[in-house]
């Protein structure tokens, strides 16, 4: 599966500001860029900076007057759509070093939270098939409003109130599965299947040796999906970070099967 990528941001930027960066898709992972191109315009200062998980690389930025991104690229897939039910948990003491800390809470998933809740819900179920059943209770059970969270909204949250956008959604997943003593994570991508398109969030779970993607949202497939970037939860895979205040101008995603080599 090859996917073709558009992305592009428009900001204005009152004062000067540090910006940081994730838009661009990560090279590895059961898929390949075959050809990409960012421009960013004329920024002040522009350096990159592997991120702690080695998955992608964040572009900083320091500029002044507006944020004119543009990215363009061509991805080839190689994940398959992997049933999750067939793959079994990994016991703690056998985790790669890389796993661990995603069994802990993060700022948006208080894992500590929903122990009980796991346990009596999910107790008698084990690695992949938990996993699957509690994507399926999020997602007959939560409905996606668009606008219906914001910065601060975290997994408690969206849980109590049963609805939310793919970040709530894949928060929700992560937070149960860490409840459950199965490593977690975030990941940003760009998937067909998306509605409306745009930037989307999904959880990884850690099971039979390897990261896992799983959509709650029930939109998208790990074949037709390009990471991005990883982290604990929302704060840590933002597609634009600003470390001063910024005003939106707009914004487009558009993701399409590509053709050709």
């Amino acid at each position: 599966m090859k996917l073709k990528i558009s992305a592009s941001l428009n900001y204005r930027l009152p004062d000067p500001v540090d910006l940081m960066l994730q838009i661009e898709a990560a090279d590895g992972g059961g898929q390949r860029v075959i050809e990409a191109a960012l421009d960013l315009g004329q920024p002040a200062q522009l350096a990159r900076v592997p991120a702690a998980s080695g998955v992608c690389e964040p572009v900083w930025l320091r500029a002044e007057g507006v944020l004119d991104a543009v990215y363009h690229a061509r991805v080839a897939v190689d994940r398959p759509d992997v049933g999750l039910a067939a793959l079994a948990a990994v016991p703690l003491h056998r985790l790669p070093a890389e796993a661990v800390p995603y069994l802990n809470e993060s700022r948006y998933c208080p894992s500590n939270k929903f122990h009980a809740f796991v346990e009596r819900r999910f107790g008698e179920l084990e690695g992949g098939v938990k996993v699957q059943r509690m994507r399926d209770w999020i997602e007959s059970r939560f409905t996606y409003v668009a606008g219906s969270s914001d910065a601060e909204t975290g997994a408690l949250d969206s849980f109590v109130e049963r609805r939310g956008v793919c970040r709530d959604y894949a928060h929700v997943m992560i937070a149960l599965a860490r409840a459950a003593r199965i490593p977690a994570r975030m990941a940003s991508v760009y998937a067909l299947g998306v509605d409306p398109q745009d930037f989307h969030a999904v959880a990884e779970v850690y099971l039979a040796g390897d990261w896992h993607m799983v959509d709650a949202t029930g939109m998208t497939r790990p074949s037709e999906s390009v990471r991005i970037c990883v982290g604990r939860d929302a704060a840590d895979i933002a597609f634009l970070t600003a470390y001063s205040a910024i005003e939106f101008v707009s914004q487009s995603v558009e993701v399409a099967r590509a053709e050709g080599r």
